[in-house]
């Protein structure tokens, strides 16, 4: 599905990034894996699988260290024809009631969940263009379009990616390049067990029970639907916004 592409990924060190990473390579991809920890291992076990693979260490919070990783990626490949938004600020957050969030954490969340978004799709966007198109697949939550409670920060802030998304969509479709986003439920990773601490499996059992399909999401279940969008099979495809949430929210 991805043969042949150079596809960079942000929040690639662990969880469902790193499953991005390594199902992409078995697909075909070229894989630039990007997260402020390193990815050896990630890029280790794509190379495994037969794929091409590089690390850069990236902030997606500071422009100078995204457009290093896009220029990595063109140094090494190419060109860019897609990315991945994946870096979020998620397990080290507190939740609670909107007026205890601290405030430091409210601003740390704005910084990577939707700077960070901005900052890597102004570094790719270039490249995107020079090859003629490309897609950018930016990674929301279901937190938004369900509106999840004792989270706002995180709620919002992955509303604002859905807005991005949108934007982005409409300025970018005549340079041919295409802007979506997937919005998953609560995915079984070491970030949802950091958020969630103690009420870990109360939460996974709650969030089951109000689903069509009556399992938790695994990071493996997300692959298909983000490899499509950034493969050729989507390419009339823009703006839109895939939950992958087992029948929660039925639009």
């Amino acid at each position: 599905m991805l043969q042949g592409k150079i596809v960079i990924v942000t929040g690639a060190a662990r969880g469902i990034g790193r499953e991005y990473c390594i199902q992409f390579a078995k697909m075909g991809a070229s894989v630039v894996a990007g997260d402020v920890n390193p990815c050896a291992e990630t890029v280790t076990e794509a190379r495994r699988h037969g794929g091409r693979a590089i690390g850069v260490t990236v902030d997606v919070t500071d422009r100078v260290s995204t457009t290093r990783l896009a220029e990595a990626a063109r140094e090494e490949f190419g060109r860019i024809d897609g990315l991945v938004n994946n870096a979020a600020l998620y397990g080290a957050l507190h939740g609670g009631r909107f007026d205890a969030i601290a405030e430091d954490e409210w601003d740390a969340a704005m910084a990577v969940n939707v700077k960070g978004v901005w900052h890597c799709c102004k570094a790719v966007v270039p490249a995107m263009r020079g090859n003629g198109g490309g897609s950018i697949v930016n990674i929301a939550s279901l937190a938004a379009i369900y509106g999840m409670p004792y989270a706002l920060h995180y709620t919002t802030s992955k509303a604002a990616v859905i807005g991005i998304t949108r934007g982005l969509a409409r300025e970018l479709g005549r340079d041919g390049i295409r802007v979506n986003s997937v919005a998953p439920s609560a995915v079984v990773t070491e970030g949802t067990r950091e958020f969630f601490g103690g009420k870990y499996e109360k939460a996974l059992d709650t969030i089951k029970a109000g689903q069509s399909i009556q399992r938790n999401l695994e990071p493996i279940d997300l692959v298909g639907t983000v490899a499509w969008l950034l493969s050729d099979g989507s390419r009339f495809v823009t703006g839109q916004t895939i939950s992958v949430d087992g029948g929660t929210v039925l639009l």
